[in-house]
Parts: C-alpha cells; structure tokens; sequence
C-alpha cells in the first residue's frame, strides 16, 4: 500500500499547532500528524501528515494559505519493509563496554562486553545514533573513573537503553521516564528483553513532574537525551533534583548548540566535566557544584 506525506513550515509553535490540528479534518484524512520545532535558531515549525490514498492538495493549499504556512511538499513514499531494510543496515554498536544489538546479531555479542538488545523496530534510542553512542561512552567514562551511580534516573528515556546501561553495571533499581505512552511500552518491553525485571523502573511523566520521581530525587546521575529546547526548559529542574557533586549526562544537542547549553546549565550551578563530539551532535558530562 502507498504511504503520501505532506510536509511543510511555518513560523511558531502555536500557528504550527493550529495547522497540525486542521490538518486532521482533511478528507481522506490523514494516518497521522506531526508538528516539530526546527532546531536551527529559525523559529520555524515543521508541520506533516501521513495518508494511505493521494491527500487533497487543493485543501492543503487553502490550509497553508490560512495559517501563513509554505506550499505543501507531497511526496509518495516507496513500499519498503522498513523493518526488514533497518536490520539490515544497522550493525552492532560498541560504546565503551556496551555493546548493542538486535535479536539478528545476537551470535555476535562478544564475550567480556555489557549487552543491550534493543530491537530496530522501536522507539528512539538503537545506539546508532551519535547521541545515544555519546551517553553510553559518557556512562563508560564515569564508571571507568570509579563513580558509581546510586539514584539514577534517564529522562526522556525513549527505549531505556541508557538505564539499562546503568543497572548492567551498577546495583539497585534505576528511573526511565518519556511523555510519550508508546515509548514508556517500549522502554517496559525492553527492559523484560533484556532480563533487567525489577532493576529498571519505566514510568510515565513529562521531566521529572511525578510523585514517584519526586520521592526518588534527589539523583546523582541524571540523563537527559533530548533536544536544546527542552534541556534548556528544564535546567532549573534536572539541576534542582540533582545532589551536590551529582552528574547530568545531556545530549540531543547539535554542535554548535553545545556553548548555549553550558552556559544555561553553568548558570544554575553545574561545571563540564567532558564534551564529546560524534558526528553534528555533542554529548556533555556535567557536575553540580553549588
């Protein structure tokens, strides 16, 4: 079956959220709508829809006039097993002592190394990508200089990938909190994969806003994989749940992002510690120092 998408951009998040909504009253209607900050420094929204048949581009067109927004761009994408062509390309990946893999490269996974199985079906977070590879390498590091994390909480956690990295080599039970449902799921369905029942604990809840992380903090490690926008947002927070002496691990932040980042998170008491660069993206090892 064709998959169409309708893409297009408009300046703010509250006009790009008033198209995204309309959008979802087009005929044929669409699979699916998302609105998405352009992480540039432009203010630009990107606004797309996914629909199974041709989408209306004479709605589109009156859409885009009305809220002030570019000329739709509809494509149709090839039918492609997405699933099928993702195992084959995404090889095991090795971050420090991490090692992780899909079920189709389970007779890989050397001997001596920490594994994680995540599945290239899921939710963010394969390893693959430049920000995962950089946590789990800022998560050796730590270890490696005798650190051990004792309140651990991996926010934003998309598969948990990086919690279950905590409990692989430190004891007791870590946090792994997402807005999203379906990540939460996923992150669930990962931890039973991998074996780590009652050492990694998935919850529901946008930041660190829930009654049973709020009874957990304060942490003394704290992961943030998310973008620049929202870890500037919720610096005072992370920072505020962090103890004295605590280390953030952030990343989700393009490299000529990482200065602003430091200096927001400097600002509220936090000194870099490391900055890795892997690909456009940068991960950075932070402390508390107030």
């Amino acid at each position: 079956m064709p998959t169409f998408t309708a893409l297009t951009t408009l300046k703010g998040k509250e006009a790009a959220e008033a198209l995204g909504t309309d959008m979802e009253g087009l005929s044929p209607e669409p699979t699916g709508v998302g609105v998405f900050e352009i992480e540039d420094g432009s203010g630009l929204w990107e606004v797309g829809g996914y629909f199974d048949e041709a989408p209306d581009e004479a709605g589109l067109a009156l859409l885009a006039t009305m809220h002030g927004a570019k000329e739709f761009a509809v494509s149709e994408l090839p039918e492609v097993d997405w699933v099928a062509k993702v195992r084959r390309e995404l090889v095991p990946v090795e971050a420090g002592r991490f090692f992780v893999y899909g079920s189709h490269d389970a007779d890989k996974v050397p001997e001596g190394c920490e594994p994680l199985l995540i599945e290239a079906a899921m939710a963010f977070g394969t390893g693959h990508h430049g920000t995962t590879q950089g946590c789990l390498r800022a998560l050796d590091r730590l270890a490696n200089e005798g650190f051990t994390g004792k309140s651990v909480i991996d926010v934003g956690c998309g598969t948990a990938v990086l919690a279950m990295g905590a409990a692989r080599i430190w004891p007791g039970e870590m946090l792994a909190s997402d807005i999203d449902e379906v990540a939460v799921d996923v992150a669930r369905a990962n931890v039973v994969a991998n074996g780590l029942e009652g050492r990694v604990k998935c919850l529901e809840a946008a930041g660190l806003d829930n009654a049973e992380i709020q009874g957990a903090a304060p942490f003394d490690l704290i992961f943030a994989n998310i973008l620049k926008g929202p870890l500037i947002d919720l610096s005072p927070g992370l920072t505020g749940n962090l103890m004295s002496g605590g280390y953030l691990i952030l990343s989700g932040i393009l490299n000529e992002q990482a200065d602003e980042v430091v200096e927001v998170y400097s600002r509220n008491g936090n000194s870099t510690v490391y900055r890795e660069e892997i690909g456009e993206w940068t991960t950075l090892t932070l402390r508390k120092t107030e």
